[in-house]
């Protein structure tokens, strides 16, 4: 499962999620996608985590939480495919 991570602070940097989602199990991967012709962050992230259920507590945990000065919003993202070569992306489900 992936975690989608919305209304970051634009100063969250890849390690600060990494420390936070880590109170709950290893993170496996993290990601702040950066918008194509600025290169900024667009505010928001992907999570994945080793396993289940320590996602689903995370996700839990931290929906609606204030951090680095933001009430951040943390769903389960899910899959879809937009491209005809099959690139996948993924966005938030509520």
């Amino acid at each position: 499962m992936t975690i989608f991570i919305g209304n970051l602070s634009w100063d969250t940097e890849e390690e600060d999620l990494e420390d936070l989602f880590n109170t709950y199990g290893e993170v496996r991967k993290c990601t702040i996608p950066l918008d194509r012709d600025s290169g900024k962050k667009r505010g928001f992230a992907f999570v994945e985590m080793n396993n289940d259920s320590l996602e689903k507590n995370a996700i839990n945990d931290l929906q609606d939480v204030e951090w680095m000065g933001r009430e951040i919003r943390v769903y389960q993202a899910k899959r879809i495919d937009r491209s005809p070569r099959g690139n996948r992306s993924y966005y938030n489900k509520k």
